[in-house]
């Protein structure tokens, strides 16, 4: 529901606010990107749809578009405030990347987000469906005060290393088949059923990470700019 961001940006009133959405189309149809234009320009919300010249990697010229092409880190690095305005979501890719680039986010509580998410104690401004007057003030105040956003990030940063970092993967992997070399069939089942969802964690969530940025993801290191 991009509708629920350019809603922000509106209610922000700031003149240097604008929305950049860096995916493509999608599921979504060009029926949906026209729509995602009228109601910005409704609202007066400049908006620009860029993922024409985002790609896995920096090319000084594409030959397709004739233009340069930059990476999803360049998006990051040049973002204030990162925002999830979906009412059904995976489990957190673009959340956690979000927490690597140390930016802030604002985010719609779905329902995953809710039990896997929130609970380890990540600081987001949150929605419950709809913006309200709080989550203006919010953002407002995050992206104002300097101090209070770095606390956040760093916060949120600790967090993710913490609790997704390949570190603990590792440590839950090896539990894992130490468990299924020694359980009856149906522990085995169990822990299978445990160990898919790491793969798919993992595959999801930090392969593909990986291959975004310049340094490994899985050591959870800053990016450099």
């Amino acid at each position: 529901m991009i509708e629920h961001t350019i809603e922000l940006v509106k209610r922000l009133d700031d003149p240097r606010a604008q929305l950049i959405i860096s995916h493509g189309v999608g599921d979504e149809g060009s029926a949906y990107v026209d729509y995602v234009h009228n109601f910005a320009k409704m609202l007066g919300v400049p908006v620009k749809f860029v993922h024409d010249w985002v790609g896995e990697r920096r090319l000084t010229h594409v030959p397709k578009t004739g233009h340069k092409q930059y990476t999803l880190a360049d998006v990051y690095h040049h973002a204030d405030l990162v925002t999830y305005p979906s009412e059904y979501e995976g489990f957190g890719n673009a959340f956690l990347e979000t927490v690597y680039y140390r930016k802030p986010a604002m985010c719609n509580r779905y329902s995953i987000y809710r039990t896997d998410i929130e609970p380890k104690g990540f600081e987001a401004i949150t929605m419950d469906g709809f913006v309200t007057k709080d989550t203006v003030g919010k953002a407002r105040a995050v992206l104002e005060d300097r101090s209070l956003r770095r606390r956040i990030v760093e916060h949120n940063y600790e967090l993710g290393r913490r609790f997704f970092s390949y570190t603990v993967l590792e440590g839950k992997l090896q539990a894992l088949l130490a468990e299924l070399s020694a359980c009856p069939t149906d522990g085995f089942l169990a822990s299978c059923h445990r160990l898919s969802f790491l793969v798919e964690l993992v595959s999801s969530d930090f392969l593909v990470a990986t291959k975004r940025h310049p340094v490994p993801f899985a050591n959870w290191v800053p990016a450099k700019s």
